[in-house]
């Protein structure tokens, strides 16, 4: 396994970051930013990554207010609600094509005959949230409703009265300015509304949001979309690695939302999926139908312990610390002194992969508990000096280590 600098890396960050300071880990560029960061973190929103659901990567376009509500209906009954799964989001397609007279975005009647005000109250009182999507340009990326450019104080207003809880805005069709300025016009306005509605900025990646955006929102996109196939998953996490270090309680990077269960990979490469997903701290929102979810899907979903690595108060961005040939080694620190290690085989064949305490910033000489979190059990409750495991094809190994 060859390449040692990230060992080294990785140490910085236990360090450095280690000490729980991750609110301070970025120099906050003006106080109009100190102060909204520090309401969205009082507020609750954003504290450790979103999870949820959302419409796009299974409907698309085929989205209506039955869906939602059984959608919302089906979290809640599978129990995912109870494990952090709190928004409901409808992505695009969901309004008519035109603004009415005012100027106001309008839903499609006949998709959305009750509208979203009367849908946000039926997900609030299935104790989620709601969520919904616009853009920083004239259209939406379907073509089919009109974007917020422009319109961004009315549409937030109208977001705030309807009870929504969660804005993605995406990046289309816009007038070729810079994404910075469209993406803060709608963060402005979103801070005059006197409601705490968590800002997913769609930009793609295209101008490094990673390097800005925790200005304006609580995630930014660092890749273009993702698709239900292995090399999506494995560009992506490629490309979302790179800005670790931009992540954090409140501001999060987001590689795009889940495919598991969409039924274009193996269980194995599904889990790979999510571990790594939730090693990156990268908001976990699922993209299948719910409803017929098979018990596998589910079982990928449900994960407690996993749930709990990228849930994790301290909110560091799990990072790639050693490739060769396919085979990888991910790791990050967690709260109470424990470490996430993820052993990734991304290779063809099945294939031994092995990770010294030295590479994650430990002495060789100290003893630690090994906890897998996909077997839930203990490999060892007193190792030294190194792990190893033999990982198939396109999966992996999920395992945290706890000092003794």
């Amino acid at each position: 396994m060859g390449w040692r600098g990230g060992s080294v890396l990785f140490l910085l960050i236990v360090v450095v970051l280690g000490s729980g300071k991750v609110a301070h880990a970025m120099d906050l560029s003006s106080n109009s930013h100190e102060n909204y960061t520090q309401f969205l973190l009082a507020n609750g929103v954003a504290h450790t990554p979103p999870m949820g659901w959302n419409s796009w990567n299974h409907f698309q376009c085929d989205i209506d207010e039955r869906t939602v509500k059984s959608t919302a209906d089906a979290l809640v009954s599978t129990g995912l609600a109870a494990l952090g799964y709190k928004y409901v989001n409808i992505d695009d397609c969901w309004g008519e094509k035109d603004r009415d007279w005012r100027g106001n975005l309008r839903v499609k009647p006949s998709t959305f005959p009750s509208g979203i005000k009367a849908l946000a109250d039926y997900v609030h009182a299935k104790g989620l949230k709601l969520g919904i999507y616009s853009d920083a340009g004239y259209q939406t990326c379907s073509k089919t409703m009109p974007g917020s450019l422009g319109h961004e104080d009315q549409d937030a207003r109208t977001f705030a009265e309807w009870g929504i809880d969660y804005l993605k805005y995406d990046n289309c069709y816009h007038d070729g300015s810079k994404p910075l300025y469209r993406f803060a016009r709608m963060s402005n306005a979103l801070q005059k509304v006197g409601r705490p509605i968590l800002y997913a900025i769609c930009e793609w990646g295209q101008d490094n949001p990673a390097k800005w955006a925790s200005r304006y929102g609580n995630a930014w996109r660092t890749t273009g979309d993702i698709k239900d196939i292995w090399e999506s998953i494995t560009s992506i996490a490629d490309e979302n690695n790179i800005w670790g270090r931009y992540a954090g309680p409140g501001r999060w990077n987001d590689p795009d939302m889940l495919e598991v269960g969409n039924g274009g990979m193996s269980i194995e490469e599904y889990r790979s999926h999510f571990s790594i997903w939730a090693a990156m701290k990268a908001p976990l929102l699922i993209g299948c139908d719910i409803r017929s979810a098979t018990a596998e899907t589910l079982g990928i979903l449900g994960n407690k312990e996993v749930i709990g690595v990228n849930q994790d108060p301290l909110g560091i961005q799990a990072r790639k610390i050693r490739s060769e040939a396919g085979l990888e080694v991910w790791a990050g620190p967690l709260s109470r002194r424990r470490i996430v290690i993820v052993l990734w085989n991304r290779s063809r064949f099945r294939a031994p992969i092995s990770v010294g305490w030295r590479d994650v910033g430990l002495s060789p000489f100290m003893s630690v508990t090994v906890r897998d979190l996909w077997a839930h059990s203990f490999v060892s409750k007193k190792m030294r000096s190194r792990l190893t495991a033999y990982v198939a094809p396109h999966a992996c190994k999920m395992y945290i280590l706890t000092p003794i």
